[in-house]
């Protein structure tokens, strides 16, 4: 009886191990599916200026590879796609019509809300907001 339940353990544990190494390469598909590698690390941006207003924006959190348009293809939600991009190396963007902004800071916020309308407070730099504060509309 000791035999069986070694048995039953060890393929349990095998088949546990499996399903780890299986979603691990679901959170990486998006950017093997376009043959992208992953990006190496790049120097942070330059914050933008205190002197700069907070203003208020408004639209979808989304990434830099999918921008507004998610392959239904993979069969995820548009917050889950957003996430396995940030995952696979992408950034948090905010998609507003035709205007996308690369977000900074804030990313378990980010995360979080991600593929929803948002409403975010921060400070513009280029096409770069400095995330003060998101909340869901």
């Amino acid at each position: 009886m000791k035999k069986s339940r070694m048995k039953f353990w060890t393929k349990t544990s095998a088949l546990v191990c499996a399903a780890a190494c299986g979603l691990g390469v679901l959170a990486v598909a998006p950017s093997l599916i376009e043959g992208k590698a992953a990006k190496p690390p790049q120097s942070a941006p330059t914050p933008p200026s205190p002197s700069v207003p907070t203003q208020s924006y408004e639209g979808v959190i989304s990434d830099t590879h999918c921008k507004a348009k998610h392959s239904a293809a993979l069969g995820m939600t548009a917050s889950d796609c957003t996430r396995s991009c940030v995952h696979a190396g992408e950034h948090f963007v905010l998609v507003d019509g035709d205007a996308v902004y690369t977000l900074e800071g804030e990313e378990a916020l980010l995360k979080k809300l991600a593929g929803q309308r948002v409403k975010i407070l921060g400070r513009l730099s280029g096409n770069q907001i400095a995330v003060a504060s998101v909340m869901a509309e």
